[in-house]
């Protein structure tokens, strides 16, 4: 196995570690808080091994501090951690103790909201370390930010946007007086809001009229995933998959594509509607390497993919940096926090789709989003993000997960009554069951991608 393997993993490991104990601190913090006996904090799992060929509990280290209730410790499967908590229906499935005399102790005797805030206790830790976190990043490095004028071919706009007024290619320069610098959300609503926008189209300046209430209709295509305005990203290869159009076309890290069937594809935007249109076709991409044009043959897939990862935005555009005291940091710490949250929550209905299934990835994939060598800035970037995503999905009301947890609690809080302790039995293990089904299929198409499907083609 290469450095750069290693490398990946060693990022991996260590974000999810965090994140795992930072998710199940929460959990224990409150559970403490209310008197709560918690039997186990460990990081990863201790799944033992007493029945096979060695006698292992399957901790690499445990302690157990005097005067204390709770064994602490380290699991050799790399996949989680957990805290357990007595009294309470768990992935350890400890029904003996459920059979039990219930206890002062215990979280089963504790009144509905307490155990509610020990259940989201988990969530609440990972978005507010995913807060913390972009809070310090901009401390320390500042926020990275394109001006319009290094956007060398300007920007991309919405449906209603063109009929407006606005074209591909536009940069903002002026809304009723003032001065435009670059993309953000003070901006948008700047431009959407504005009686009339100057815009640099080519070598002229140009006027555009904005409708009375025009941010209504902006507002309602950002909600179906529509952007008034970005930023239009040139088409620059970083990675190619194994077997798939780009990689039969020659395609190779660098490249820069230009056109589709001689149409001029030399923005993502354009590129996608033309490879949409021509979805289970081959088609001729011409595209550049090094100041020489090549064209090729190019399979494209029948959902309208070449088997592409483009260069990030900002490794195209010329960044500048804006820094932060540490005061000012804190909001915008939780303005990037809420707004990744936002972002995700309206992409997670993709999941449901063909395409989104095919697509979810195991620990592979989210390896592979680490980069080749250690990157303090990008490290804590994806870090973040991963913590918004953990903090989301563990709140989806799946037994098993903390949101089954807090589904059920609700369920007592507004009929004042408790679920059966069978019925949740039940509901853990199906949870559990859905869980390791969704493990394997995401485990599953990482190999599929990056094993067999290569070796089948």
């Amino acid at each position: 196995m290469t450095a750069t393997f290693w490398i990946k993993a060693l990022q991996l490991i260590a974000s999810l570690g965090l994140l795992v104990f930072i998710h199940e601190l929460g959990h224990f913090m409150w559970a403490r808080l209310f008197g709560v006996r918690v039997e186990k904090f460990y990081l990863f799992f201790d799944i033992g091994l007493k029945k096979l060929v060695i006698n292992w509990d399957g901790s690499i280290f445990k302690f157990k501090p005097k005067n204390s209730d709770t064994e602490y410790g380290m699991g050799w499967m790399p996949l989680g951690g957990y805290c357990k908590i007595a009294g309470m229906i768990d992935e350890s499935m400890d029904l003996e103790q459920m059979q039990q005399p219930e206890q002062p102790w215990e979280f089963r005797t504790k009144p509905a909201w307490q155990r509610l805030l020990i259940m989201i206790g988990g969530v609440l830790n990972n978005f507010l370390l995913a807060i913390i976190i972009y809070a310090g990043i901009v401390y320390c490095w500042g926020e990275q930010y394109i001006p319009y004028r290094n956007a060398t071919l300007g920007m991309t706009f919405s449906e209603s946007a063109h009929n407006i007024g606005f074209k591909e290619g536009d940069i903002p320069l002026i809304a009723d007086g003032r001065e435009l610098l670059y993309l953000n959300s003070d901006e948008i609503q700047a431009i959407t809001t504005a009686k009339q926008v100057k815009v640099l189209r080519g070598t002229d300046t140009v006027a555009i009229n904005i409708p009375d209430k025009y941010i209504f209709t902006a507002n309602k295509e950002a909600e179906k995933g529509e952007l008034f305005i970005d930023y239009r990203m040139p088409v620059v290869v970083e990675t190619t998959m194994p077997g798939d159009g780009a990689e039969k076309a020659g395609i190779r890290k660098g490249d820069r594509l230009l056109m589709i069937d001689s149409v001029v594809t030399d923005d993502f935007k354009s590129l996608n509607a033309q490879l949409m249109a021509h979805k289970g076709d081959t088609v001729q991409v011409t595209y550049d390497r090094g100041g020489k044009r090549i064209t090729a043959a190019m399979p494209v897939s029948s959902a309208g993919k070449i088997g592409v990862g483009f260069r990030l935005i900002t490794d195209v555009y010329k960044v500048e940096t804006k820094g932060y005291s540490l005061l000012s940091s804190i909001p915008r710490g939780i303005e990037m926090g809420c707004t990744q949250l936002v972002n995700y929550v309206k992409q997670f209905k993709y999941i449901f789709t063909k395409e989104g299934a095919q697509s979810l990835g195991g620990f592979g994939a989210i390896g592979s989003i680490f980069p080749d060598t250690w990157d303090w800035y990008r490290f804590w970037n994806l870090t973040a993000f991963l913590s918004i995503i953990l903090a989301f999905m563990n709140i989806l009301p799946i037994p098993a997960l903390d949101g089954g947890h807090v589904l059920f609690l609700l369920y007592e809080i507004i009929f004042r009554r408790k679920p059966g302790d069978k019925f949740l039995e039940r509901a853990q293990m199906v949870g559990m069951a859905i869980l390791l089904a969704l493990l394997l299929w995401a485990n599953g198409n990482d190999i599929y991608r990056w094993i067999i499907k290569p070796f089948i083609q």
